[in-house]
């Protein structure tokens, strides 16, 4: 049985002020759930249809969180999605800093002032495909825990780790100590396919109507584009940000 209290606490995390203050985030759905319960995020609470829980009778015994059956009109109630899907959790924020150090041996994405959860959400998704654990984003990209990018990442955020923090610092850590190459994804740079891409670095991507932030030019030591294929005078200005890290990252990859 939930109570009146509970359902106030849990609607209160819909808003990032309050996720903020309680440390706590909302993942939902069948999918979401199978893919937390196998990661190491730790579970606060979760609220889950009867039907749910007796399929998952076998997962949940050895779990160490509270579990509450809920009706269907109350998770109709709790959830932030238009067609709620048998369960929903309550999950703690992990706590973990970056420090450039932790970069040096790989290759990480770097977002500045991302702003919409579907193209946070499907940039971490690609993130995972190829195997990149690391993504820094600036103070202003959308918030990680925004339902919409939790969502949209279908379980990939439980193995990248995405720090929000101010990207200068990061770039300017790199140029003074680890020196890995900065790429940079812009409209007028050098073909992806044709330019020398190295195992390891640093790759920007911008802000979906103002791109990159000028003065972190200054840190950048390539700038690559995705060039258009289209014939005639009349084609598509730019592409969608996630598709675009979705092929550099391809490419990238493709080198190895």
């Amino acid at each position: 049985m939930i109570s009146k209290n509970q359902v106030k606490h849990i609607t209160s995390l819909h808003h990032k002020k309050n996720r903020e203050k309680e440390r706590l985030f909302i993942v939902e759905g069948v999918k979401m759930m199978d893919e937390l319960l196998k990661s190491s995020c730790e579970v606060h609470s979760v609220y889950a249809l009867e039907e749910w829980v007796v399929e998952n009778a076998l997962i949940l015994e050895n779990k160490e969180f509270e579990l509450t059956t809920i009706s269907a009109a109350t998770l109709e109630k709790i959830s932030t999605l238009t067609t709620p899907q048998k369960v929903l959790a309550l999950v703690n924020m992990p706590d973990y800093e970056i420090k450039i150090d932790a970069l040096e041996d790989s290759l990480s994405l770097v977002l500045d002032d991302v702003s919409d959860p579907g193209n946070l959400g499907t940039i971490i998704r690609v993130a995972d495909w190829f195997g990149i654990r690391h993504i820094v984003c600036s103070e202003n990209t959308v918030e990680l825990y925004n339902p919409k990018v939790v969502q949209a990442t279908m379980g990939s955020l439980f193995r990248v780790m995405v720090h929000h923090q101010p990207i200068a610092n990061i770039l300017k850590a790199n140029k003074n100590t680890v020196q890995l190459p900065v790429y940079a994804a812009v409209m007028g740079g050098e073909s992806i396919y044709t330019a020398e891409l190295k195992k390891k670095g640093l790759i920007i991507f911008g802000n979906e109507s103002m791109g990159i932030k000028r003065d972190l030019f200054h840190y950048v030591d390539h700038t690559l584009t995705i060039p258009s294929f289209s014939t005639g005078s009349d084609y598509a200005e730019s592409l969608n940000v996630a598709i675009a890290a979705a092929v550099v990252c391809s490419e990238f990859r493709r080198r190895r």
